[in-house]
């Protein structure tokens, strides 16, 4: 049963085609579905990208509603954005105008592919033509992005490039270069051709009503689309929100950002007025009877399982007693026994926490794939098979555990935040619970840069921040522990001792 038990990828990307058989269709989804949100945030490994996905994979159905779906970032392999980490815009002006010009001509490749046609729609075809934006009509995403960074520039920076003609030896016209403008062009500007970017959006609205459909324009991975200095994130992300809220009054064309939570809280740091518009959110969380049922229907995706345990993946999928009563047969009831320690589903979840005190599928599933790898390879070299029901035995867990924190900390922390790498390598041995006297210590530093360090490191979920406001203190979570060697206990000068049996059970 083991050889072939699955409880398929932890990263979404890696299964777009099974997503679809274990996806959890929670409210938060369904707010999603319905069109009620636009703007989906959520900690890395929170369901972000399985949203996403399962929006790309119901295209279908998603027609027959009227709504017409363009991916603006490219699913796998390369982002179509990276190209500009190199030789970014120069500020947010141009890639408001970037994004601006990007979306449009995503919108008249909709228009193409579904026919979507009407005086409005040619509009704005033929106008992205003129322009040189679409010269061989529908094209890759990388390179609607060059060629609208590539016009940008010609258009805001000093050198400006005037409409043209072109005439053939015959003397007949064979082409001709139209100005979009960023503002309203004036009368004279008018003359000559140019053309204000919000009217053509006008136009792609009024050609999507009048065909009764409306377009969602879906931006996934956008922490590996803009992985450059802060600066340059910023400058994007930033001007990708104002483009949103510009946006806000057309009635047919919706953007759908998925973007993480602790990207979004840094580009907002520094101020940021235009986050107060944004009322079409979510923020993904996953509580402990969300976490179950996912945890279940991927389960009985295993016909050897269902078979050898006699249940219906249907009643599973629905009961959420069902579902815990699979899950205490597949795995053993404690993983520590005492009646002070917590079940295993829960004893799963402290460990896949982190200083947010949220556990994100990704970790969860990852440590549950970890314990069968454990499992098998006892089973191969001849360890006797667990007692009574369970396919586990509970050192199976525990053993599974410090690939799951290796993981989270060397791929995570260490390749996202690499200018905290350093303070986190110092940790290595050190107790579970600072002050900020304990970590200047550690850091040879002084009290003032330790403290901004472990509120940074709060931030992105490695400490859990605790104590008071004049005093805080920092705990780190059991998911980070192994990979770091971290003793259990406190560090010497800070005041309030801690209890990890009360954690656990917390």
């Amino acid at each position: 049963m083991l050889k072939d038990f699955s409880l398929g990828q932890r990263v979404a990307e890696d299964e777009v085609d099974e997503l679809s058989n274990y996806f959890v269709e929670t409210e938060q989804w369904n707010r999603v579905w319905r069109g009620d949100v636009d703007v989906v945030y959520g900690p890395k490994g929170s369901g972000k990208s399985a949203i996403y996905s399962t929006l790309v994979s119901r295209e279908d159905q998603l027609f027959d509603r009227g709504i017409l779906i363009r991916a603006a970032e490219s699913p796998r392999g390369t982002p179509a954005f990276s190209a500009l980490v190199e030789d970014p815009p120069l500020g947010e002006t141009e890639f408001v105008g970037l994004w601006k010009l990007y979306f449009l001509a995503l919108i008249a490749d909709a228009f193409e592919e579904y026919s979507v046609k009407g005086e409005d729609a040619k509009r704005v075809i033929r106008e992205l033509n003129d322009a040189r934006l679409r010269p061989g009509g529908r094209m890759s995403l990388r390179s609607h992005v060059r060629n609208a960074l590539d016009y940008v520039r010609r258009i805001l920076r000093p050198t400006e490039m005037e409409p043209t003609v072109e005439i053939d030896a015959a003397g007949g016209v064979v082409g001709l270069s139209t100005r979009i403008q960023f503002s309203e062009p004036t009368a004279s500007e008018r003359a000559k051709g140019d053309v204000y970017i919000d009217e053509l959006y006008a136009a792609a609205d009024r050609a999507l009503a009048d065909d009764g459909v409306d377009i969602w324009l879906l931006l996934d991975r956008l922490d590996v689309a803009f992985a450059g200095t802060p600066e340059f994130e910023s400058n994007a992300l930033r001007a990708l929100f104002k483009v949103y809220l510009d946006l806000n009054d057309l009635h047919h064309v919706r953007l759908k950002i998925f973007l993480r939570t602790d990207i979004w809280k840094a580009i907002t740091n520094s101020g940021f007025r235009e986050a107060s518009h944004i009322t079409r959110e979510l923020v993904l969380k996953w509580d402990r009877a969300a976490l179950l049922q996912l945890v279940a229907q991927r389960l009985v995706r295993n016909p050897d399982l269902v078979q050898h345990y006699n249940v219906s993946p249907a009643t599973v999928r629905t009961d959420t007693q069902e579902q815990a009563r699979l899950f205490k047969r597949v795995y053993p009831l404690q993983v520590e026994g005492g009646p002070n320690k917590p079940q295993t589903f829960d004893w799963c979840l402290s460990r896949t926490r982190d200083g947010s005190k949220l556990t994100a599928p990704r970790e969860l599933i990852h440590l549950l794939s970890e314990t069968r790898d454990v499992q098998m390879k006892w089973l191969e070299i001849g360890e006797a098979e667990p007692d009574g029901e369970p396919l586990f035995q509970r050192a199976a867990l525990k053993e599974a555990l410090p690939a799951v924190s290796d993981v989270r900390l060397t791929k995570t922390l260490y390749a996202e935040y690499p200018h905290l790498r350093n303070y986190l390598e110092m940790l290595e041995g050190q107790k579970t619970n600072h002050s900020v006297q304990s970590l200047a210590t550690i850091w040879n530093s002084s009290e003032e840069e330790a403290k901004e360090v472990a509120l940074r490191l709060a931030d992105v979920g490695f400490f859990e921040k605790r104590g008071t406001f004049i005093e805080p203190e920092f705990w780190v979570p059991f998911l980070y522990r192994p990979a770091l060697n971290l003793v259990q206990g406190t560090a010497e000068g800070v005041t309030v001792e801690v209890n990890d049996e009360i954690e656990e059970q917390a």
